[in-house]
């Protein structure tokens, strides 16, 4: 029981720090990324379709997106969901491909990016700290229900801490790596 509820507490921090990796991925750096525009939404035959299931997307520069829809019928389509997209990027289109030029991210704009990491690490750490407190109250009722002692119940709040801890820490880690990514000029 103590186990279960450990290893379910576990399994949500685990999801809450690769819930954060992937919405960083969509943060713009200064190097080009196809997770950078994967995510957008495109109107397509009357319905809402993720870029990544119309087109192959790849980074063949540093500072260069291509997009090479799978039906040349979605160009359009594609390009008006990025510039409608909050990314700043104008769409080449040349018939075949799109391409995206990243520019060069001004140092305030690097600021602002920066600020959205720490403000994205933590709500995450909110989420985490949310887990811990569940995981608790769940110990505590098996405690009440007489199916642990007061010792097992110590050492299960222990773990859950260190737990807690470790997670943290990896959320912090991954919010320092983005922030470089961000401020590499």
């Amino acid at each position: 029981m103590v186990k279960d509820t450990l290893n379910q507490a576990e399994t949500k921090m685990k999801k809450a720090v690769e819930a954060l990796r992937h919405h960083l991925n969509s943060i713009r750096t200064g190097r080009a990324s196809p997770a950078l525009v994967e995510h957008l939404h495109v109107e397509y035959y009357g319905s809402e379709m993720p870029l990544n299931q119309l087109a192959n997307i790849s980074a063949p520069e540093a500072r260069m997106l291509v997009i090479q829809p799978w039906d040349k019928g979605a160009m359009k389509a594609i390009e008006k969901a990025i510039q409608n997209s909050d990314l700043g990027l104008n769409p080449n289109n040349d018939g075949q491909v799109i391409r995206l030029s990243i520019p060069q991210l001004t140092e305030q704009r690097r600021k602002d990016l920066v600020k959205l990491v720490k403000k994205e690490v933590e709500e995450q750490k909110v989420s985490l700290r949310n887990v811990r407190r569940d995981g608790q109250t769940d110990l505590k009722k098996l405690e009440s229900d007489k199916q642990i002692s007061e010792d097992e119940l110590k050492r299960a709040q222990e773990k859950l801490e260190q737990l807690t801890a470790q997670y943290t820490k990896e959320l912090d880690q991954v919010g320092q790596t983005k922030e470089q990514e961000v401020l590499e000029v």
